[in-house]
This record gives structure tokens, sequence and C-alpha cells, in this order.
């Protein structure tokens, strides 16, 4: 038998050098690697070759491999193993474990680690029932050296992992030796606390000395081992381990930092100590933490680290690089402030009462250290603790935190400054965030969420420092007007002399602005008006008037701050008209007098943003701006009569002018404003050649240029361009009239104004809106315009698109970008033409007027209310208008019909229209969009990749891929948009009570990190109003029912979760006192299961899909006995368990069980039907099998004599019941 063990030894040795040889060929490797997993699935020699493998002799790979095998065998073959061979083989293992390894610093990592995989395997499966002395035989193996200590360490860690952390057990065998190790607990964490403590010590006395430095490298390494070995149990254990002996464990932690090979792994193991939750008596005693000689070691750790985090690259070059081990001991470090920080804002104030630290301001000192690093992760990590301090109620009001947060404030200053992108080398951040992040993509994406929540806690700061804030900002306002444009090296492409989006200049402007707004929002609500800083607000706002500047990214920011100081102008109306002149000149911004390059993204942001700022102001302060009325609305006259073309800024103004009209309050007076004001656009729309263009498909596409061929040189026709702007003007207009056209909140002041119309017949007042008879005019064009638009999708009109033009309804190259979830070049976004070529542009204006139709047709609904309501066949016009030519419209235009148009429609109309309005629309919707989308999702189901094609042609394929992929993402969002539809139609949510303040809502999310919601057990979703109407026509009740259950199997996670959790249900429900014919019951059941093939390997998913299945089969079991046949087809069903549950659900008198059991029975039962993931469909089952319970159950189920499976009551007293 050696001889064979010897050559097949020699055989694997062979297969192993060919498998790990870069020379060998695949087939050859192939062929390698199939003989060794054979060998170790069938032969019979394993246990002997394996031993011989693992030698230490022998080379590390073939040790390795050796040490795989027995894994293998210990995994796979040790339920089927004789007992006489268990025992040999964990001896054999044990002295594997005592000598069969080198030395602590020779011996590689994953030698020690698949040694450690063994002794843990066979743990798992053995203790401590048929291993009761597995602790003490480790205790005694640590006497034997360093290597075997390290390797005793590593098997406590792996079997904490997999039993607490990774639960990868049995749920009988993982409570056995969770209960064990908890059992011997004390002696455990005394055993880890003396080999900690020896080893410190020793490493201590030897690391100075030359001619000991392996063996002081040895006890460090043994060091390095138990603390993250503590880290693995520190997690769970109960917190007296922690703190007893007045906190030992954390004392011994914090000596740790300063050392610097053990500092990193001390930091983990206190961090994780300090974020522990649990009663908060029992987390007083890390208050001792706050102690001075804690915060000291702390304190000076985190300085000599942070001296060595950076070293020059050489002796030659300035460059400097980042010392990582250093930098994650900072990080480390930082983390576990925060954490101390989060105890003692739990503590101080509660009941436990604790006071605040005597030296609370040496803490803050140290946190605020970490808030000034140049790091941006370290000063992002410290942003939640500051919020909680400044938010508490107790310590919001301690004057250290009161002093600190004025300091905050400063340093925000400086911390708001977009700074450190890692391609750069123009600041000390740069360096870590090369460090940190990828690309400045990245950078940027983190700084954004940073920033928001840096505004947030800067917020938090001026409530407490109202004044200081406010000369902060005045200060840091008046030294950006007065220093000079600085545009740095990356200046603007497309202007010589204006700055970048990376300029100095912008980015000092854009911080300043946003300190600014976070400042002014506070300083209202914290301030009474006396105290308000009336003249210095209004000395501020001045220098911002008077400040001029032709750059647009900075003047962006000076419109920022003119908005956020306006409030300011309540108190001083005489500033108005400088105010909304400053606007007023932004509204027309051009970088140069005959500027005729295309106008960038910068220059046509100043003008939205200005728009935008007059559109808020005349919004939230209209009654402020009355006065000023006859003088703006002569501005946008004389404004209107100077421009060759109206564009949506002068829609904009005509917006604002509407909101100030609100304030006339007289119905009359403000229909014959909005009649003199739409005159020219409803004249324009109405008339005779409009009416033509766009009810004329050929009309239209030749009126807006889409059929003609336009080269760069010639570009595009004026005339054309006329009439598309045309077209947007008088669309943009009226949305902007319809939009914002409104009667007095007030009933008396709305009857006094004669915007009443008459009452309801359930006396609810009718309201008349002073633009009806302009819209009105209006719609049957815009209705016209819509069907035409439909129609440009069918051949013979994609036909007549020119070459130029031929991709016009295709997705804008940036919108593709937002669908698959790209990011864009930074500089980009800010620094190129609004549209780079005459395809862009036409591409922008057909999806701009498509989307704006439905604004307008959604926005109608809630402005008019009864008078668009009441039109007649209103109906039938919206159908043969939006619903034509469906098969035709493509995805991407499908989506602003359902968002824009039809889900206003079904958030605003009253009820008494739903049978006439919504039934006859949403109807046919739902049953057209079910097969649409089904085929779809059939098609993407289908696809699969190419295989066994050559790697030029999958790269030639890559456009036709990423095309694959923007059309499914677009399928996805549709079916979103269609599925939110049904459940905002169908389905009535039982909102939260309204928030007082939506700031403060936005507040606590953002200081959340992650807030993850669990679904509640049993649907709490009722059917709508609207739902119940709909549910009354038949038809349509199947249509929904079908779209929702089918909907449940498209590969889409979050509707499948959505729609089972609030939708499927809430509709079924209604439905199961009626008569549904078996076939349907079935198919509906079937569906879930389906989905759960689909979806079932996602935990949340499968969650709420078996719990519809649950509610299904145990709501309709009893009248169709079919859905039993259903379950009968499961794989691997017990029909035992079916006919147990089954008795439970239908004998009135059996037994019941409590939810979750029944939950868990259910599962059981279909667990056949759950899919799973493609990396697990291939993996070999592990079983481990139970072993005698050493636990009793604390209380019986139920009576003995009553659960008894005995024929009789004597049956329970014969002998062989004796263990009862």
């Amino acid at each position: 038998m050696a001889d064979q063990v010897a050559a097949m030894c020699d055989q694997l040795i062979k297969a192993l050098n060919v498998m790990m040889d870069a020379e060998t060929g695949q087939v050859y490797r192939l062929e390698a690697l199939k003989f060794c997993e054979e060998f170790k699935e069938t032969s019979s020699f394993c246990v002997p070759c394996a031993l011989q493998l693992a030698d230490k002799a022998q080379p590390a790979v073939v040790r390795h491999f050796g040490l795989q095998i027995l894994e293998h065998v210990i995994k796979f073959r040790w339920n089927n193993m004789p007992q006489q061979e268990k025992v040999q083989l964990k001896e054999c293992a044990m002295h594997l474990l005592s000598t069969g390894t080198h030395s602590i610093l020779e011996e590689e990592s994953h030698i020690k680690d698949g040694l450690s995989r063994i002794i843990v395997e066979m743990i798992k499966r053995e203790w401590p029932q048929h291993w009761p002395d597995m602790l003490k035989e480790m205790e005694a193996i640590t006497s034997n050296g360093e290597a075997q200590t390290e390797l005793v360490m590593l098997i406590l860690l792996r079997l904490a992992e997999d039993v607490i952390t990774f639960q990868t057990l049995p749920t009988q065998r993982r409570r056995d030796i969770q209960q064990t190790l908890t059992q011997n607990m004390e002696s455990i964490f005394s055993f880890m606390m003396a080999i900690l403590h020896l080893n410190v010590e020793e490493y201590r006395k030897l690391k100075g000395s030359p001619e000991h430095e392996l063996q002081a490298r040895a006890h460090c390494r043994v060091a390095v081992a138990t603390l993250n070995t503590l880290a693995g149990y520190i997690d769970w254990v109960s917190l007296v381990y922690i703190t007893s002996g007045n906190c030992h464990l954390l004392e011994i932690l914090c000596l740790l930092l300063s050392e610097p090979e053990l500092q990193l792994e001390a930091a983990e193991c206190l961090l994780i100590a300090i974020s522990r939750k649990g009663k908060l008596e029992d987390r007083k005693p890390f208050m001792l933490l706050f102690d001075d000689v804690a915060i000291d070691y702390m304190l000076s750790a985190a300085q000599s680290a942070d001296g060595l985090a950076i070293c020059m690259k050489s002796n030659e070059s300035q460059a400097v690089d980042v010392v990582e081990r250093r930098y994650i001991f900072l990080k480390r470090l930082c983390q576990v402030l925060c954490a101390l920080g989060g105890q003692l804002c739990s503590l101080v104030g509660s009941d436990v009462e604790v006071e605040v630290p005597a030296n609370l301001s040496k803490y803050i000192e140290a946190l605020l250290a970490f808030t000034t690093h140049s790091s941006q992760f370290l000063k992002k990590t410290t942003l939640p603790t500051w919020g909680s301090l400044f938010r508490h109620e107790a310590l919001c009001k301690d004057a250290v935190v009161v002093q600190m947060a004025a300091k905050f404030l400063r340093t925000s200053m400086t911390n708001l400054v977009k700074a450190g992108f890692p391609s750069r080398d123009d600041n000390p951040s740069c360096q870590y965030s090369c460090v940190d992040f990828d690309s400045d993509e990245d950078f940027n994406f983190f700084f954004n969420s940073y920033r928001a929540q840096l505004g947030l806690v800067v917020r938090f700061a001026c409530r407490i420092v109202p004044l200081e804030a406010f000369q902060i900002a005045a200060e840091w306002l008046h030294y950006q007007i007065s220093s000079p444009i600085d545009t740095g090296a990356i200046t603007s492409k497309t202007a010589e002399g204006l700055c970048s989006f990376l300029s100095p200049s912008v980015v000092q402007w854009d911080a300043m602005t946003v300190f600014m707004e976070c400042m002014t929002t506070q300083i209202f609500k914290n301030l009474e008006e006396e105290k308000l800083p009336i003249d210095q607000s209004m000395e501020l706002l001045q220098a911002v008037l008077n400040y001029d500047t032709k750059d647009p990214l900075i003047l962006s920011c000076v419109l920022t701050n003119v908005s956020a100081l306006f409030p300011f102008v309540i108190h001083r109306p005489n500033f108005l008209p400088q105010v909304l002149y400053k606007l007023f000149k932004a509204v027309t911004f051009e970088v140069g007098q005959e500027n005729k390059a295309p106008r960038t993204r910068a220059v046509k942001n100043v003008r939205r943003h200005a728009c935008s700022s007059i559109i808020k102001i005349c919004r939230d302060y209209p009654r402020v701006l009355l006065p000023c009325f006859d003088m703006f609305y002569n501005h946008v006259k004389k404004l209107c009569s100077s421009q060759a073309t109206l564009s949506q800024t002068e829609s904009s103004l005509m917006e604002s002018l509407v909101l100030i009209s609100n304030e006339f309050k007289d119905f009359e007076k403000q229909k014959a404003f909005i009649d003199e004001l739409m005159a020219s656009v409803v004249a324009d729309w109405t008339s005779e050649e409009m009416r033509h263009v766009l009810s004329n498909p050929a009309v239209y596409l030749s009126f807006v240029g889409a059929d003609q061929v336009v080269t760069e040189q010639n570009k595009d026709a004026d005339t054309s361009g006329l009439n598309r702007t045309r077209l947007s003007f008088c669309l943009y207009a009226m949305m902007g009239v319809v939009k914002r056209a409104r009667w007095p909140a007030d009933l008396e002041e709305a009857k006094a104004g004669g915007f009443v119309g008459g009452l309801t017949a359930t006396g609810a007042p009718i309201y008349r809106n002073p633009c009806t008879a302009q819209f009105l005019a209006f719609l049957p064009n815009l209705l016209a315009l819509i069907r035409t638009q439909n129609s440009l999708f069918t051949p013979e009109n994609m036909a007549r698109l020119s070459e130029t033009f031929s991709r016009a309804h295709e997705v804008m190259d940036a919108e593709k970008k937002v669908v698959l979830g790209l990011s864009q070049n930074l500089l980009d976004i800010y620094d190129t033409a609004v549209y780079k070529s005459n395809l862009e542009r036409m591409q922008g204006f057909l999806s701009t007027l498509y989307d704006n139709c439905f604004h307008v047709l959604g926005s109608a609904g809630v402005s008019l209310q009864q008078d668009f309501y009441t039109i007649e066949r209103l109906s039938e016009e919206i159908a043969g208008s939006a619903f034509s030519s469906l098969d035709h419209v493509p995805d991407h235009r499908l989506r602003p019909m359902i968002r824009c148009f039809l889900r206003q429609l079904v958030l605003s109309c009253p009820q008494e229209y739903y049978n006439s309005l919504l039934c006859p629309l949403l109807g046919p919707l739902f049953a057209y969009m079910q097969q649409r989308l089904n085929v779809k999702w059939q098609v993407i189901s289908q696809r699969t990749s190419v295989n066994g094609e050559d790697e030029e042609v999958v790269v030639c394929q890559e456009s036709h891929v990423t095309q694959e992929m923007l059309e499914e993402q677009l399928v996805r969002l549709l079916t979103r948009e269609v599925l939110d539809l049904l459940s905002v139609s169908c389905i009535s949510k039982k909102g939260h009570e309204p928030a007082a303040d939506k700031e403060e809502i936005d507040e606590e999310e953002m200081m959340m990190d992650s807030a993850q919601t669990a679904s509640p057990a049993q649907p709490t979703e009722e059917l709508s109003e609207l739902g119940k109407h709909l549910l009354k026509h038949e038809n349509i009740y199947m249509s929904m029912l079908t779209l929702a259950f089918t909907s449940l199997s498209w590969k889409d996670t979050t509707n499948c979760h959505r729609t089972a959790s609030m939708v499927c249900w809430t509709l079924l429900r209604q439905a199961i006192g009626g008569n549904l014919l078996p076939e349907a019951v079935t198919w509906f059941y079937t569906s879930v299961l389906r989905a759960l093939q689909v979806h079932g390997q996602h935990e949340v998913c499968n969650s709420t899909l078996s719990q519809l299945a649950m509610l299904i089969y145990e709501n309709l079991r009893a009248r169709y006995p079919e859905l039993r046949v259903v379950m009968t087809q499961i794989p691997n069903i017990s029909v035992e368990a079916l006919d147990q549950y089954d008795h439970r659900l239908l004998d009135p008198n059996a037994q019941k069980v409590g939810d979750k059991k029944r939950k868990d029975h259910f599962r059981k039962l279909i667990e056949g039907t759950v899919g799973k993931a493609l990396c697990q469909q291939f993996r070999k089952e592990v079983h481990i099998r139970n072993l005698p319970s050493l636990y009793k159950s604390p209380k019986p189920d139920k009576d003995v004599v009553q659960n008894s499976e005995a024929t009789g009551l004597e049956a329970l007293f014969a002998p062989e019941k004796n263990t009862l």
C-alpha cells in the first residue's frame, strides 16, 4: 500500500506542477486539474496521500494541495467514515498542528490558513459532544512555540467567523457550538489576554536588540494574530468581558496604539468594542475612555501616525507618497473617536445619569484635528459625530460645544472647497485621494455627497451660533468680491480668459455660496426679527448687486447669493428694483457683445439660474413683488418685443408674472391680464398655418427641418430653427401659465374675488381658473401635435427623415449615460456647447417638445379641475391622440406620457369623473402595456451571450452590446413607470403624518448613512377609491391582475419586491369571495412560484414572494384543491409535510401553531422552487450532521399527555418511555 501511495503522490505532484507552470497549454492544464479533482472525489488513498503531500519537507504548493485534500475529505466524507478513521484523522491533523509547520516567520500564510481550516471543519462536526477537551488541547499546543500559538488563534478566529458571523452551519449545530463558546468565554478570554500580554511584553523587551530581532518579530506576529482573534469575539460576547476590571481590555488596547507594529490591529479591536450597542447601563464604563490618559494616547498615536503617513518618493523630487498602513490606522483611530462620540451622545442626558465629561474640550479638539486633516475621507468620517453633538438636546447648550460650533464653521470654510482631485497635485488632499479614489469622477461623486452632508452639519452649527455664522459668511463674501479672479492652470476651452469648473476662484465662490445658503436658511428660524442683522445684510446685498463679472460660473454663484439674501429684502423693500434689475440682466447674459459661437452650458445655466431665481422669489414672496408688477410686466414686454425669437427665458418671465398676478385675488383682473399676456401665443398656436403643421406628420417634419440635409458648413436652415423655437415657446408659455395660475387658498378671498363658480353635490366649492379660456383654445392643436408626434415613429414617417437626422428619435448621448449610470467628464458638463451638432439639436428639440406636451396636459387637471374634466368627449380625445400609434412609439418616449401626464391625471381626478374619464383610459392602457412589456422581457430572458466567437468579433460588437444594455435598461425603467401607475391607481397608501418641516426629514435621512426598511409581515395596503371603481369592470380588473402577476417574473428585483409586497395581494384579495376560475387561481399561484424561481436567490424578494404565495395558498386552498396539485409538482417536496400543513390549515380542530413556525413550514415546502444564483448552482453541498443536543428547550411545547403520539395514556408509562 505504501508503494501505491508513493506512486499516486508522484502523479499528483506532476499534475500540480503542470497546473502551476505558466508555460503549460490550456488542454494539459485542464487534464491535470481533472485528474486532481477526480482523485479528491473518488480515491480511497486520499488521507494517506494528503498526509504525505502535507509533510513540511515538500514545497509549499504541494503542501497546500495536501491540506486541501484533507479538508475535502472532512467536508464531504466525514459522515460516512468509520469512527476509528475519524479518530485517526483527527490525531494526524493535531500532529500536523503540533509539528507539521516551519517556524512562525518562515511558514507561508496560506499553509497556516489551510491547516486551521482542517481543524475548524472537525470542530464544527464533533465539538463539544464528541470532543469535549478541544479547548484544553488547543491551550496545550500553544506551549509548543509561537508558530503553534498563532495557529490556535487562527483556529479560534475562523470558528467564531463560521459560527457567529457567517453562520455556515445547521441551526442546531450552530446553537450547540455558540452556547458552549459562551459558557467557556471567561476562560477563552483569559487565555487570549494572557497570550497577548505575554507576547507584547516579550516583544517590547526584545524589539530594540539586533541579535534578538527574529524572536521579537515572532512575538509581534503572535500578538497581531491574538488581536485579530479578539476582534472576532469582541463583536458579540457579553459586554461584561469588555468592560470588566475597570475596562482593562480597553486600557491595554489604548496602550498598544503607541506600538507601530500593533497599533492598527489594536485600533480595529477598540473600534469594534466602542461601537457596541446594548443596554445603556452596560455601556456606561465606556465613559472611562474620556479620561485624560486615554485621550492623550489616542492623540499622540494620531500625531505620530500622521507624521509617518506621508513619505518622500525620492530625495531629488518633492513628490510624496501615502504610507497605506499608517493611513488606514488614522482612519480607524478617527472612527474610534467618532464611535466614542456616539456613546457620549447616547449616555449624556439619558436615564443612566452620565455627566458631561470634564475634559470634553480635549475630546472635541481631537475630533477637530481629524476634521482639519488633509484627507477628505477623514473629514467626512467626523461629520455624523459633529451632527450628533450639535443636535444633542443637552450637549448643544454646553459652553465647550457652543464655542466649538464657531470653530467648526471656520473650519468648514476650507472643507467646503472642492479640492483634492486624484489626477491633480495642487492640494495636500490629492495624495490621499490617490489612495481613496480610482478617478476624478469617483472623487467628484464622493465630494458631492460629502458636501451635502457637511452643509447639513453647518446648518446645525448655525442654529447654535447664528450671528457668528452670519459674520463668517459676510467676511467671506466681502473677501471674494474684493479678490481678483484667478482662472488657474485649467481655463475655459470655449472663451479666452474665462474660468473653468476647476479654477481657484470658481471653487472658492462655489464653497462660499454653499455656506451662505446654509446660514440664511437657519438665521430666520433661530433669531427673533428684532435681532436679525438687517443693516449688515443690506450692506452685503448691495455689495453683491454692485459686483459685475462676465464669467458665467462666478455669475451663477453671485445669483445664488442674491437669492440667499433675498429674505432680508422683505424688511427693506426699496432694494427690490435693484435685485430685479440684477436678475433681469442675467436672464439675457452673453459672454461677449457679439458672441456668435455656440452657447456653452455654463452660459445657458446662468440664464436658467436667473429665471429660476425670479420664479422662486415670485413663488415665495408674491405679495412683496406686487408693487413692482407694472415695472416687471413692462420689462417683459420690452424684452419680448426686442427679441426676434422668443425662448424658454421669456416664457419663464411670463410664468413669474402669473405667480405675482395670483396676488390680485380678482378673477376678472387676472383673467384680463392672462388673456393679454397669452394673446400672441394662442393666436400663433391656433392659426390655420399651425393647425395644418401640427396635424400632418409630413408637413410637421418639413416645418421643423427634419427632412432636410444639413451639413456643418451650411448649418441648419434659419427658417427651420425659427419654426422650432416658435413651437417650443408656445408650449413653454402655456405650461408656465397652466402650472402657476391659481385661485386664492382662502375660501372667503376666493369667493370675494369671483373665483368660485358654484358648489358640487357634496357642497365643495367649484373653483374657476383665470387661464381656462386660453387653455381650452390651446387644447385641440395640442392633442393634434401629440397624435402627430406618436405617428412620427411609423415606418413611412421614419423614411421621411433626411440622412442628417435619421437618428433624430434616438436617445441623446447625455441621456444614455444617465440611463446606463455612466459618469460624464467633469469639464464637459459646463464647458461644452449645449448641442454639439445639428443632430443633437434636433434630438433635444423633439425630446423636449414631446415631454412638454404631456407636462401641459398633466398640469391641466390639477389647475383647471372641473373646467378640464367636463370637456366634452375628453377621454376619447386623449385616447385618440396620446394612445395613437403606440406600437411604434419607443420605450423612452412612453415614459414621459405615463409619468408626466397619466400619473398626474390619476392623482388629481375628482371621484365623479373616474368612470367617464379614467376607466376608459387606464383599462386599455394596462392591457396593452402588459402584452408589450411581456414580449420585451421574454426577448431579454432569451438573450444569451455570444459563445465560441473570436475576441475580435466580440470587440466589434461592443456597441451592439451597449445598445442591448440600453434597451434593457429602458424596458426596466418603463416597467417601473407602468407599475408605479398601477400602484398609484389602485393602492391607498397609509402615509405618515405630514412633516412640519421637510428639511428636518432630509436632515435625518442625510445623517443616517443607510436606512434599511423592512417590509411588514402582513400587507397593510388597501384599495383606493379609484381602485374600487376599476375593479367593477371585470376586463380592467383582469388586465391589472395579469399585469401585476406577470411582472413578478420579469428580471427586475426592485419591481418584483414592490409589486409582490404592495399590489398583488391587495388586488387578488378582492376576488376571494367571487367566482374565480380554477385555471385563473392556478395561474396566479404558479406566477408567484415562477417568480421565486427567477428572484428567489435575493433574500428580500424571497421573503415577499414566499409571503404572497402563503397568503394565496392559505386563503384559497379550501375552495381550490388545484393548488395542492401545483404544490405536489414542486421538486423535492415532502408530501408528508404538505399533508401536515394542509391538515392544520383545513381542519378546524387541528392544533394551531405560531405565525413564525407556520411561515418556516411553508417556506420549506416551496424551497424546491427557489432559484439559485449562478455561483451557487454547481456548488457541492456540505452536510453537517446534528449531534445529540446538549441543551434542552427551556419550556416544553404543550401538555405532554395531550401531544403524545402514542395510541393511549398507558403507552406513556411503558418501560421504553423512561426518557420522558
